[in-house]
């Protein structure tokens, strides 16, 4: 047996180790422009590399989750919440006999075009953009992957695989884009299907988890909600004596075991049932084969509610994202109006891409502290503040 383990040798293992269903890194459907492959990542591993190398992903930590980054050093960013969300991806991955690497891939890139200020910063530049092809975070993603990203010296963008870019893409691209787009089946692979389940699992209880630290969410309130009733009564009985503090980490573990077990055991039934042999019977399937079992499910649809009447839209939150808004609002309008002040690689795209998307490309890319800075600076002199 040699001591290097290569590619080949990893190629070889994933088809003895995966499961039918499983996306195999060398049966990838390839890069937009060929390169040679690497003699020891493969391919999918060399697509979560460059996204972990790449300006976008640094960004994350200075982009809002649910608070803004100057709200308090230990709430997650979006940074986080990626991380989060990949390490859940990569556990129900392994479980499941699927790709790692290309969960991790996706799961790592899912977020790249969030706007600075969360949701409330999409919604805004999407009524900002209503008029010129319009903006969400998913096209936003694939953009920074495919073409805003400029490391390489032969082609724009990371040149990541298909598979990669599919579980971006996530609902189809009804839009001009740069490169040639996958074509989505009537499903995604179950590697996509598992990092969607898993960024809802890590953002609901990561929020949860934020939300008692902020002060928003009160414990009392959380006696409503089923999933947080029993996982609390649990640790209250296995740790007698504990501190509330303890006792709050311990059932959000708990609420993030319960959802990954499920959902591996739920979703182990469907594969089985289905029948299911192939990656493509996968992409064929008219159901979603990544999921909850009925009960988890109805439980995680409550939870998912308690969260949006209680933290989502309570009032400090909803202040922080309408300033937020105002702020993304306000310098775009500013770049509108004197394209000149903008940095000369943004005017640089205007023949390429439209003023308005370039536009919007610079200001989704900023993080929260640079979007405050740059209002402060920019509006004072424009005489707006």
């Amino acid at each position: 047996m040699s001591v290097i383990r290569n590619r080949e040798a990893v190629e070889r293992e994933e088809i003895e180790r995966l499961g039918a269903w499983a996306v195999r890194s060398a049966e990838s459907l390839g890069r937009v422009y060929d390169e040679p492959d690497h003699s020891h990542r493969t391919a999918f591993q060399r697509d979560r590399d460059r996204i972990v190398h790449s300006r976008a992903f640094r960004r994350l930590e200075y982009k809002t989750q649910v608070f803004v980054y100057h709200e308090g050093d230990h709430h997650r960013n979006r940074l986080t919440h990626t991380i989060e969300g990949s390490q859940i991806a990569r556990t129900l991955a392994r479980a499941l006999r699927l790709n790692e690497d290309l969960a991790e891939a996706v799961s790592l890139a899912h977020d790249l075009g969030h706007t600075p200020f969360g949701h409330a910063g999409e919604r805004a530049l999407s009524e900002l953009m209503r008029n010129d092809g319009g903006f969400d975070h998913n096209r936003q993603s694939l953009r920074i992957v495919d073409l805003l990203e400029d490391r390489y010296p032969h082609f724009r963008g990371l040149n990541l695989t298909s598979e990669t870019r599919e579980g971006i893409l996530k609902h189809g691209c009804p839009w001009e884009h740069p490169v040639p787009v996958p074509e989505l089946s009537e499903s995604p692979s179950l590697e996509a299907q598992v990092v969607d389940v898993a960024d809802e699992v890590a953002y609901m209880n990561h929020d949860l988890d934020d939300g008692l630290r902020s002060g928003l969410l009160r414990l009392e309130q959380l006696s409503e909600v089923a999933l947080w009733r029993d996982a609390f009564a649990q640790a209250a009985s296995n740790l007698p004596g504990a501190s509330t503090k303890v006792l709050q980490a311990k059932t959000v573990r708990t609420i993030i075991d319960q959802l990954v077990c499920d959902l591996i055991e739920a979703t182990a039934v469907r594969i089985e049932s289905g029948g299911v042999r192939s990656v493509a019977e996968v992409r064929a399937s008219k159901i979603r084969l990544v999921g909850y079992s009925p009960s988890i499910e109805i439980a995680k649809r409550d939870l998912k509610r308690f969260l949006y009447e209680n933290l989502y839209f309570h009032p400090r939150v909803l202040a922080m994202s309408d300033r937020g808004a105002g702020i993304l609002t306000d310098l775009f309008k500013v770049f509108r109006d004197d394209p000149t002040i903008l940095p000369s690689h943004v005017q640089a795209r205007f023949d390429e891409d439209g003023e308005a998307r370039a536009i919007a490309d610079y200001v989704a890319g900023m993080t929260d502290r640079f979007a405050i800075g740059e209002h402060d600076r920019l509006l004072r002199a424009h005489g707006a503040v």
